[in-house]
C-alpha cells in the first residue's frame, strides 16, 4: 500500500486581525471624509456670516418703495426699525471687538431714508468682517465682553460667542422683515430654499 506524502506549505499562517485593532482610516471613511479639513471657529463664523449677510441684504431690497413705515401691528416695529437693527448689530460687533462695548449709552434714531439704512448696513459690513480677521483666534474664543444673559442681568460672553449671538438676533429680524415684505405687497426671496416668489424649479 503506498504511503502517503503530507507536504508542509510554505505559506506562513495569516495572523488574525485584532478584534480591537482601529482600522487605518482612508479617504472614504467617516473619520476622513474626501480629505476634508474642518475650517477654523473663526473662519466658520466668517464663512456663515457671509452667506446670511447676502441672504439678509436681498430681503432688505425686497421690501416695495414707499413702505419702510411699514408695520402689522401698532406694537410692531416698522420695517425701517428692522432694517436699522442689522445697522446697530454691526455696530455692536465692532465695538466689542475693539473692546469699546458700554451698555446704557440709549438706541440711535432710525434714519428716515430707507435705502441709506440699506447701504450702510452693506458699507459696514466690509470693515467689520476685516477687523473680525485681524482678530487673533485665542482673543475671539478667551476675551469676553459685558452683554446682558436676562431681564436686569449682565454676564460675560466671549467675544465669538458675542459674535454669533449678533448674527442668530439677524435672522430672527430678518425672518419678521420677510413677513413685511410679503404684506406689504413685495416679493420674498429664497432664503434657506424656494420662496413662493423665488421658486427653484
Amino acid at each position: 500500500m503506498a504511503r502517503k506524502v503530507v507536504r508542509k506549505s510554505s505559506r506562513k499562517p495569516a495572523k488574525k486581525r485584532s478584534r480591537t485593532a482601529p482600522r487605518k482610516p482612508t479617504q472614504d471613511t467617516p473619520e476622513q471624509p474626501g480629505g476634508f479639513t474642518p475650517p477654523s471657529a473663526k473662519q466658520h463664523f466668517l464663512d456663515t456670516l457671509a452667506r446670511e449677510q447676502a441672504t439678509t441684504l436681498k430681503v432688505l431690497r425686497a421690501l416695495p418703495s414707499g413702505q419702510s413705515d411699514f408695520r402689522p401691528h401698532p406694537r410692531s416695529r416698522s420695517a425701517a426699525d428692522l432694517a436699522f437693527t442689522f445697522v446697530l448689530e454691526q455696530l455692536l460687533i465692532t465695538k466689542a471687538l475693539r473692546n469699546e462695548l458700554t451698555m446704557g449709552a440709549g438706541v440711535p434714531a432710525t434714519p428716515e431714508d430707507f435705502n441709506a439704512i440699506v447701504a450702510q448696513f452693506a458699507y459696514d459690513f466690509k470693515a467689520m468682517v476685516d477687523l473680525i480677521r485681524k482678530t487673533p483666534e485665542e482673543e475671539l474664543l478667551t476675551t469676553t465682553v459685558k452683554f446682558p444673559v436676562g431681564p436686569g442681568q449682565m454676564g460675560d460672553w466671549p467675544k465669538l460667542a458675542f459674535l454669533w449671538f449678533m448674527l442668530m438676533d439677524q435672522v430672527h429680524h430678518r425672518g419678521q422683515l420677510s413677513v413685511y415684505v410679503r404684506m406689504a405687497g413685495g416679493q420674498v426671496p429664497s432664503i434657506y430654499g424656494p420662496s413662493g416668489d423665488e421658486t427653484w424649479r
